[in-house]
């Protein structure tokens, strides 16, 4: 199978403090996304998750490994044209209006016929009636909308997306799976981190499992999952409470 994402023994290290030691938040992470896939990458917060991510898009440098997107170095200008990015705690500029802040993404993302485009990407997130409503005027879940919408502007091959689903009321969360569903039926591959099982259980084809900066598991979660743990409240916290205590 074709490979979108490859890690290749990643470590990352950070210093809170100046006179503090390093803290080794990446232990040695490999992983495989192949393309046209839904991969879900879970853990409790703290374990890594958003490092891995940053580290994907070039935000942040590994201390050592190597990353490749679509076979090519991850900080090749032609990767970054095929990836939409949604961040965990995105920034808005809050005076701008839906419409303007999706009009300059699309801009900087060399769109040329954005305007049917931009459209189209509002009513798909559920914020057509807000198209010329400031930022500053929108709710938490409306704002993960927009940040979804800006990450689909370019119509990317490569979907990566942060904790998605924060914010959102349920029928905000269905939309959003969908769209990610919709994202796996045209081809394209999506790579989202999650701290709740269900959310992947829904729409992942496998998933990688990470704690304390180290990938313990990869693979279907219906494999990796065993009976009596799949309820719309379980967490990955709750998960491994439960695994550890079976094991005592």
């Amino acid at each position: 199978m074709d490979v979108a994402i490859e890690l290749k023994n990643i470590c990352r290290s950070f210093k809170n403090h100046f006179w503090q030691n390093k803290k080794q938040v990446l232990k040695d992470v490999s992983l495989k996304i192949y393309k046209g896939e839904i991969f879900g990458f879970l853990g409790p917060n703290g374990a890594g998750k958003t490092t891995t991510i940053k580290i994907i898009t070039g935000l942040i440098r590994p201390d050592s490994g190597s990353i490749k997107i679509f076979e090519h170095p991850a900080n090749a200008l032609e990767v970054k044209k095929r990836i939409g990015f949604l961040p965990e705690s995105p920034y808005f500029y809050e005076h701008l209006t839906g419409y303007e802040f999706l009009k300059i993404s699309a801009l900087l993302s060399n769109q040329k016929n954005y305007k049917s485009g931009i459209l189209g990407l509002l009513e798909k997130v559920g914020l057509k009636h807000a198209v010329r409503l400031q930022l500053r005027k929108y709710s938490r879940g409306m704002l993960q909308r927009i940040g979804i919408a800006q990450a689909l502007v370019a119509e990317p091959e490569l979907l990566i997306l942060d904790e998605p689903l924060t914010g959102l009321d349920p029928i905000g969360r269905k939309e959003i799976k969908d769209i990610i569903l919709e994202q796996k039926a045209k081809g394209n591959t999506v790579f989202f981190s999650s701290h709740i099982l269900p959310d992947a259980e829904a729409v992942c084809d496998r998933i990688g499992i990470i704690i304390e900066g180290q990938i313990i598991k990869v693979g279907e979660l219906n494999k990796l999952l065993k009976k009596g743990l799949k309820t719309d409240e379980i967490t990955l916290e709750d998960w491994f409470v439960k695994q550890i205590k079976r094991n005592e």
